[in-house]
């Protein structure tokens, strides 16, 4: 592997973000945290928005603190969530401020839209699930409110690359970032133009396309003066996170699945060629882009966004309990006690959660949990049943395999009675870990970018060799989660 390579991966979540030293020496590699700091929605005149400034401020920081401590930087690479984005006008300032993706302006937008190019045209040009928030739709939003912004804007950036620009001064598009917009060919990886001029989206926003791995520049003077690391390569990594932690799946051979857990649960498998068949589209399955010209066939679920609002509620309510807390109240509560979808429309928004999942078992005539714990355990165990439903829509209707092992990368990764309901639920292994999978990936990625590592083949091998896993086999009989996964069928 040659010498040390000293790579800070900044990895953004909805919630959070951190700078995470990684130090790739002899084909391992070793984390160090740098810099971790809160990431805070802003509600404000009727808008959700993204505080960017906050963002590169807190990139700075984090890079003065790599110059105190003596570091000197190989590279810098950024992941964030996907399909959000910053407008630029013609001098390089934004246009305004980048909008969240739960913002309420693409109410309805969806519908009106296939007025204009049916869904099953539009899944066959881009392959991409059908989700609200997706670029698609928030630009047709902003075209059909006439917002100014649309009309001034000279370039579009993911926020990765809009983070990357902030330090370089560089504009590029990378394409794992740009598979999440439901602008992209998937079979050519670019720009699916004819969907572009059938909305009359401009052509001028659109920046080519580049593969993961790209240097998309150095560090720009001010900033590697101001910060004290010098002129850095900044290198567009696999910067939609779920890329990254895909990416760093310890798996070997074909036959298994992965999860992403987080805020959402991102769950598929590693593909070749895309599938853009009605039947992907029916079971809302996804085509998202992969590092090394791999396809992630995957489907959103809706991961730990429900409990983190519960605890959120409960946390303004009365005292708090920590996380750690609500497991053991979920362990110690009734199995079974009923079942909710967690991707019904009521758990996307945020609020008042605890009420929502009550109020989903009153409306589907359930029993309807009281207590933390009992909502927590509802909650885990839909969570273990939505998966298994993702598996069976994987190996039956897309894949025609079976699916041998599932793995889970992510902090999810990290809550071990989920993890055996996983496993209890799928009646398979479940193998868990690397819990760091984005920024370990996003570091690699950055190895690759340099030359370091070669394929996808000898990364996997660093993550194996670096960090532990940990199996769960099926413990439960199957007789009560098959009981179980019957009532979420008939929910769906």
């Amino acid at each position: 592997m040659g010498k040390r390579l000293n790579l800070l991966g900044f990895d953004f979540g909805a919630s959070s973000g951190r700078a995470m030293l990684g130090a790739l020496e002899d084909g391992v590699l070793t984390l160090t945290e740098i810099h971790r700091f809160s990431n805070d929605p802003v509600l404000m005149n009727g808008r959700f928005l993204w505080d960017v400034q906050r963002f590169f401020y807190e990139m700075k920081a984090a890079l003065n603190k790599c110059a105190k401590q003596g570091i000197a930087l190989d590279a810098i690479g950024i992941d964030t969530w996907g399909v959000d984005y910053g407008l630029l006008c013609a001098n390089g300032q934004l246009a305004g401020i980048p909008v969240h993706y739960r913002d309420e302006r693409t109410n309805g937008i969806m519908e009106r839209a296939y007025e204009i190019m049916p869904k099953e045209q539009i899944f066959a040009k881009t392959g991409l699930a059908f989700m609200y928030f997706n670029t698609l739709f928030q630009l047709l939003a902003m075209k059909e409110q006439g917002d100014p912004q649309l009309e001034i804007a000279q370039k579009l950036l993911f926020m990765p690359d809009l983070l990357a620009y902030f330090l370089t001064g560089e504009m590029g598009t990378e394409y794992t970032i740009a598979s999440t917009s439901q602008l992209i060919d998937p079979y050519t990886r670019d720009w699916c133009w004819d969907l572009i001029d059938t909305f009359g989206l401009p052509r001028r926003l659109f920046t080519p396309i580049q593969p993961s791995g790209t240097v998309r520049g150095y560090l720009l003077d001010q900033v590697a003066q101001e910060t004290g690391v010098g002129k850095v390569p900044v290198i567009a990594v696999a910067c939609h996170d779920t890329a990254s932690a895909v990416a760093a799946v310890p798996a070997q051979g074909e036959d298994f699945a992965y999860l992403s857990s987080g805020t959402w649960s991102l769950l598929g498998a590693e593909i070749r060629t895309p599938l853009c068949a009605p039947s992907v589209m029916e079971a809302n399955y996804t085509n998202e882009g992969g590092v090394d010209g791999t396809i992630r066939l995957l489907k959103n679920i809706m991961g730990m966004w429900i409990i983190n609002e519960c605890k959120r509620e409960w946390d303004r309510r009365s005292d708090a309990v920590d996380f750690a807390g609500l497991v053991e109240r979920a362990a110690a509560a009734q199995p079974f006690y009923a079942v909710i979808d967690v991707d019904d429309g009521c758990f996307t928004a945020p609020g008042d959660m605890p009420r929502r999942v009550q109020d989903y078992c009153r409306r589907t005539g359930q029993p309807v949990p009281e207590g933390r714990g009992q909502i927590c355990r509802v909650v885990y165990e839909s969570l273990a049943l939505k998966y298994r439903w993702g598996v069976e829509r994987l190996e039956q209707d897309l894949l025609k395999k079976p699916v041998k092992v599932l793995h889970i990368v992510g902090g999810g990764s990290k809550n071990q009675m989920l993890n055996q309901f996983t496993a209890d639920a799928l009646q398979r292994p479940v193998i868990t870990g690397p819990s760091e999978g984005t920024v370990i990936g996003n570091l690699l990625v950055q190895a690759m970018g340099l030359g370091a590592i070669q394929d996808m083949g000898q990364l996997r091998q660093i993550v194996a060799r670096s960090f532990p896993t940990v199996t769960y086999q099926p413990q439960d009989k199957a007789a009560g989660w098959d009981a179980a996964y019957e009532r979420l069928l008939k929910l769906l």
